[in-house]
């Protein structure tokens, strides 16, 4: 009786370790370059099947193979990068419009409407609240309807 609670145990945490295996590869990256190139394939031979111009923008990674990282982007595009071209995430993207605080609370000074779609660099997060800088301003906004943050 005891030899199969054991086995039964072995079995539970193989399948637990397996499952975490497989979530620990969806994260988020951006692009290094204002131009990379994304394939239907992971390898150089693999054609083109279109290119992104934005640096900074944001991607999750959904598949890995060796030195390759199949992402989607926020309008569902989907293809294989090389891992050269990705670095850590460092911006995000609001799914919808947004307001700029001075501080991580609504009850801040306003500073600026954020239009959805717009890359924004992020400096920090801190659960609810990211402190992001544009082109003009620098404070902070709430993480809900974002693209580039997990849950």
């Amino acid at each position: 009786m005891l030899k199969k609670k054991f086995k039964l145990f072995l079995i539970t945490l193989f399948l637990l370790s397996f499952t975490s295996l497989s979530y620990a590869q969806e994260t988020f990256l951006s692009l290094k370059k204002s131009k990379v190139n994304v394939r239907y394939g992971p390898s150089f031979e693999s054609p083109i099947k279109f290119i992104y111009k934005k640096v900074n923008l944001p991607l999750k990674q959904i598949d890995k193979k060796e030195n390759w990282r199949r992402v989607i982007d926020f309008k569902n595009n989907s293809g294989w990068i090389h891992w050269s071209q990705l670095k850590e995430i460092n911006s995000i993207i609001p799914t919808k419009d947004k307001i700029l605080f001075e501080n991580p609370t609504n009850f801040s000074k306003p500073l600026a409407k954020i239009k959805s779609g717009r890359v924004l660099i992020v400096q920090k997060c801190n659960g609810i609240w990211c402190k992001i800088n544009t082109d003009d301003f620098e404070g902070w906004i709430k993480t809900d309807n974002i693209w580039g943050v997990l849950d």
